[in-house]
């Protein structure tokens, strides 16, 4: 509906149950690939470009990426891959995205699998309790500035992008599964594009306007994925989120891991998906 076009890469064939994955900041479907290569037996397995990201369109004016427009996308989205229902995958931002489209549109997501971020109500209740996670945040209020923080990601050839995945602070750690540099290669390639990092940062623009939540509660069956290295978002927030979900809730914390999960420790997040995919769920009394 929006007129918008969009890009992603599947896996799998047509018609088998479809399995979406909405990728965080700043990343791309390819944040996905071994999820793509893992799930396709079972899954039509669908990686996004999310709006403004990659070869996806990317409105120019900042109200385009209020959450409300980004709930619709995969509601659209699903509607013309020709599906009503999916189990719906998102990391980081996209986690934010799948929590929301949860919450809004419950009769679509038939499992929710979250990582490395909580139900959106823990996160701002948290930020506003526990200013060591205030300054975890500061990013979000860094990018409310306008083109200066596009600006400071491409000095010196990207290395505040390619320190993300790669320091010791931030990166994926010693006993992860790291990053190639072809890997570090296509992210470059990505985000160096004319405008490319003006959409993503916008979705981040628009935050302020769209949060609290009126609507809270999480009805299907939910996995949470954390690593406990993360250095963007307390471990905390991720228990608390159990009190929203009034139904089968699992938390899985990863002690080694770093924000980056499904990179860092591939094999570990598959067979967990696998296990939370084949477990037979009741809904809470």
């Amino acid at each position: 509906d929006s007129g918008l076009r969009f890009h992603y890469v599947a896996a799998g064939e047509r018609g088998k149950p479809l399995m979406l994955l909405l990728h965080g900041f700043p990343e791309f479907w390819y944040s996905w690939r071994h999820q793509l290569r893992e799930f396709k037996s079972e899954y039509r397995v669908v990686a996004l470009d999310l709006r403004g990201y990659g070869e996806t369109d990317a409105p120019s004016h900042k109200e385009n990426y209020k959450l409300d427009c980004l709930i619709t996308d995969i509601k659209d989205i699903l509607e013309s891959l020709g599906y009503n229902k999916c189990v719906l995958i998102g990391h980081d931002w996209g986690g934010m995205i799948a929590w929301l489209v949860a919450i809004c549109y419950p009769e679509m997501v038939t499992k929710l699998i979250v990582i490395n971020f909580p139900h959106p109500s823990v996160f701002t209740e948290y930020i506003l309790r526990h200013p060591s996670q205030l300054i975890k945040s500061g990013y979000y209020f860094f990018f409310q500035m306008p083109w200066f923080p596009e600006f400071m990601f491409t000095v010196n050839d990207f290395k505040v992008l390619k320190s993300l995945f790669t320091s010791q602070a931030t990166g994926i750690g010693k006993k992860g599964c790291r990053l190639t540099a072809e890997d570090i290669e296509a992210y470059l390639y990505v985000f160096s594009q004319p405008g490319a990092l003006t959409g993503p940062i916008n979705h981040y623009r628009n935050i302020f306007s769209c949060l609290p939540l009126q609507h809270h509660e999480v009805i299907m069956p939910t996995l949470l994925l954390w690593g406990e290295r993360d250095a963007f978002m307390e471990v905390e927030m991720a228990e608390i989120t159990r009190i929203y979900v009034k139904n089968h809730f699992r938390l899985t914390i990863l002690s080694e891991a770093s924000h980056w999960l499904q990179q860092d420790q591939p094999d570990i997040v598959n067979k967990l998906i696998w296990t939370f995919l084949k477990e037979e769920t009741t809904r809470k009394r």
